[in-house]
């Protein structure tokens, strides 16, 4: 119980984890509470659970207090509380994209994204903890330590938005903004039993990442949530003013004509596990009527393409690090970059003028394959990742390059197919292992065709609702930390 509450008020603070967002939002509309209350809870709920998830990089609680005392009461999301990934610049918060080398380091300014999220009422209180420059598929950094997942503290979240997802399925906050490159939403949603959408290409407004970038176009931002609803409602305050409503859960949608494959893009199976969630939404999707087609795994060349995107995200990486070494002059110490992240930039150092143009085109070529493999099925679908959550101490920055390199194409194998079509892709939590553990199952459709996933995914959540797991989870850790 936090200082000067009555155990009536921390009763009513704590009803608060039963509800999404969206009900969140509605309750300061119509004033039956207020957004400093809301803030308030979510704080509480922080200082009790982080101490043991470490889901949070920064926080400015203070700074959060006074932004909801501000707050209008107005958008969707009307003094809810939040979370951002920090690899997202926020006005007055650090932004130390998960390293050492930025700790302590506070944004200036947002981006048009961050206008959008202020404008839906939201009320950020930090920034949520992410591998070094979003590198990792796993949230274990030199930075902040490890990320612990709260359906098994010993276990990773994954990465690289495993503060957001650790942060929603224990209950602290219930939305946060997460941004997804090669599966960095879908992954960890699916690690740790939410609902995470991907939007397509192009589909929300600017983030402030620089479009020529070469790495630019595999990045999405978006939300992990509980609830469908939220993640629609957020994706509707960050579209582009040129983009329809995708997100209309006012019927059922249309029977659906679904591809669905086991193996990943290397060809390999997923977990015994994966597979029966796999089946789990195969059946689940025939019983709500659609057509369930099984079909081969996307048609590209995966050992070509990872060599690329590795190649690509080093050459940003070098590009990035030499504009912080001439910007921060003798306070640039490489030495507090974590060794992955500076093998990754030295292999990028040796490549010759010939590697952009060649892995520019290896993800082109991939892309217009992709986009043509998908164009006869209204979704696909897949394991979202090919195992449940796995122990924390494996696959930290500290290991082997190689081996790390490996182990995120074995996470990616399912998801970058997506990323690299631009496609619209979602993670459904439908099933749980015998331990407890949540895998998703991953449903990608057409580049624009976002609504096809929504609609889905809303029939998906009414038929197999996992909301009623993320609040008895919530419970039973709050009732851990007492």
């Amino acid at each position: 119980m936090q200082p000067g509450q009555s155990r009536d008020t921390q009763s009513r603070m704590d009803e608060f984890v039963h509800m999404d967002a969206t009900e969140q939002g509605r309750l300061v509309r119509d004033g039956e509470v207020t957004a400093l209350e809301l803030t308030e809870a979510a704080i509480g709920r922080i200082e009790r659970l982080n101490p043991r998830i470490n889901a949070l990089a920064s926080a400015d609680f203070d700074l959060a207090r006074q932004h909801s005392r501000d707050a209008a009461g107005q958008g969707v999301f009307a003094g809810v509380p939040t979370l951002l990934k920090d690899l997202l610049a926020y006005p007055g918060y650090e932004c130390a994209l998960g390293s050492r080398l930025f700790k302590g380091q506070k944004a200036q300014g947002g981006s048009p994204y961050t206008e959008a999220l202020d404008e839906s009422g939201l009320v950020v209180l930090g920034k949520s903890a992410t591998s070094e420059f979003g590198l990792l598929g796993t949230t274990e950094t030199a930075a902040n330590g490890a990320t612990r997942n709260p359906w098994d503290l010993r276990r990773s979240p994954g990465g690289s938005s495993g503060g957001a997802v650790a942060a929603v399925a224990s209950g602290m906050v219930a939305i946060a903004h997460a941004s997804d490159g090669g599966g960095s939403i879908r992954g960890p949603a699916s690690f740790c039993g939410l609902f995470g959408f991907k939007p397509s290409r192009g589909r929300t407004v600017s983030a402030g990442m620089p479009a020529d970038l070469p790495t630019a176009g595999l990045v999405s931002e978006h939300c992990v949530s509980r609830s469908v609803r939220d993640s629609a409602a957020w994706l509707e305050a960050t579209e582009q003013p040129d983009q329809g409503r995708s997100s209309s859960r006012d019927s059922a949608p249309a029977p659906l004509r679904i591809g669905a494959y086991r193996c990943d893009a290397f060809g390999r199976p997923p977990s015994p596990e994966a597979d029966a969630a796999l089946e789990t939404a195969w059946r689940l999707c025939q019983d709500l009527g659609h057509e369930v087609v099984e079909i081969e795994s996307p048609p590209f060349d995966a050992d070509e393409t990872s060599r690329a995107f590795f190649a690509l995200t080093g050459l940003v990486l070098n590009g990035m690090v030499a504009q912080f070494r001439a910007m921060m002059g003798a306070a640039f110490d490489d030495t507090l970059l974590e060794p992955h992240t500076r093998e990754v930039i030295r292999r990028a150092q040796g490549l010759g003028p010939e590697a952009y143009e060649r892995s520019q085109s290896a993800l082109t070529d991939a892309e217009r394959g992709l986009i043509d493999a998908m164009a006869p099925f209204d979704a696909v679908l897949s394991p979202t990742v090919p195992f449940a959550a796995f122990e924390l101490g494996q696959y930290g920055p500290d290991r082997d390059t190689d081996a790390l390199i490996d182990f995120t194409g074995r996470l990616a194998g399912y998801r970058f197919a997506a990323s690299m079509a631009g496609s619209p892709a979602m993670s459904v939590s439908l099933y749980w292992t015998d331990e407890g553990l949540p895998i998703g199952c991953h449903f990608a459709a057409s580049p624009g065709r976002d609504e096809v996933l929504f609609s889905l995914a809303y029939q998906l959540e009414a038929a197999a609702p996992w909301q009623p797991r993320l609040v008895a989870l919530a419970e039973a850790l709050a009732c851990r930390s007492d």
